[in-house]
């Protein structure tokens, strides 16, 4: 049986009764699906213009510089949050210190963690402890919003402590991107991936860089999307790679990028704050039924020990994360959603 359409914020989301999972992937509105069909079809029938996947990319970009606060210049587009992160590693000097969350989401930490043969060092924190010592490292990497249970980074404190700091600031924010308002162009370096809040295909990433770390990496995956102008960078020597964060660039995944240059640029065309609104005032109440602490997240943690079943024969979908039952609260959730998970825990 067809699950009848959903409206939120002027598009149309078919599975969302009931979806509550999020932060594991988000859903596709109609009119992506309908583009990726198009362009499936287009793909199968053998008339599929790859060069046309160009301005997918380009819209991408341009709305992640927008919903981040970041210039477009700064934005560099990748396969995955780790890779590009990675590239950033790579960079820092030898026997960096580095400083993180514990529990961090390990596309934040893992790369910093592989350097240890150059003497790099990395040291979990509580976040308080976080924002006390910030500026005694080379290195800062956290998620602002973590993936576990939605608990939010302060980085207004952040920012406090590293403004007269020379720390390099490294954020994973595809738990805040797409529901939250963001103003994020004083970090170094801001990355995310498409496929959660974003409601692209999975695939596609981006991250925008400060001119200082730009400076300080080297284009380990340099390719011929990397160029000034890709189509003519595509055989022969010399190096030709484009002077902003593009040089950085990995040829694009064409259907990724293609979801993500649709639901981007619609996603920067709203009203930020209200959908910001919306997703937190739902995630607010649930916290509320259950008294459990206030955070300004939309993503709750349910610490319950039989919640996951009660769910599940409910028809909910969510996750299970650090043992506890994670849901998360997208524009496209309804007031009916939120009954529906109290009635279920209440069964």
């Amino acid at each position: 049986m067809t699950a009848t359409p959903r409206l939120a914020f002027g598009a149309e989301f078919v599975g969302a009764a009931g979806f509550l999972n999020s932060p594991t992937y988000g859903l596709p509105p109609t009119f992506l699906v309908d583009g990726l069909k198009a362009s499936i079809g287009e793909w199968q029938a053998g008339t599929m213009d790859v060069p046309s996947f160009d301005e997918s990319v380009r819209r991408g970009r341009a709305a992640y510089a927008e919903l981040v606060g970041a210039t477009v210049e700064s934005v560099t587009m990748g396969g995955s949050v780790s890779a590009m992160i990675g590239l950033v590693a790579a960079a820092i000097p030898d026997g960096s210190r580095v400083a993180t969350l514990k529990g961090e989401f390990t596309s934040a930490t893992f790369p910093f963690a592989a350097q240890v043969e150059r003497g790099v060092t990395i040291t979990e924190m509580t976040g308080d402890e976080l924002i006390d010592s910030a500026a005694d490292y080379d290195v800062v990497t956290a998620s602002l919003v973590q993936s576990a249970d939605g608990d939010v980074l302060e980085i207004d404190g952040l920012r406090d402590a590293l403004v007269h700091a020379d720390t390099i600031t490294v954020l994973d924010v595809p738990q805040a991107v797409g529901w939250k308002t963001l103003d994020l162009g004083w970090v170094d370096v801001c990355a995310a991936a498409t496929y959660k809040w974003l409601m692209a295909p999975r695939g596609t990433a981006w991250m925008s860089l400060s001119g200082n770390v730009s400076t300080l990496m080297t284009p380990h995956l340099a390719n011929w999307y990397a160029g000034e102008e890709p189509w003519s960078s595509i055989c022969g020597l010399p190096l030709r790679l484009a002077h902003d964060a593009r040089r950085f660039d990995t040829s694009p995944a064409w259907f990724g990028a293609f979801g993500a240059g649709l639901t981007m640029p619609w996603l920067a065309s709203l009203d930020r704050n209200a959908v910001e609104a919306h997703c937190l005032g739902l995630a607010t109440t649930l916290r509320s039924e259950f008294e459990l602490p206030p955070v300004e997240s939309a993503i709750v943690s349910l610490p319950f020990a039989d919640a996951a079943e009660k769910l599940e024969r409910a028809g909910i979908r969510a996750s299970v994360r650090a043992g506890a039952v994670r849901v998360g609260f997208h524009l496209y959730n309804t007031e009916d959603d939120l009954q529906r998970l109290l009635d279920a825990l209440a069964g």
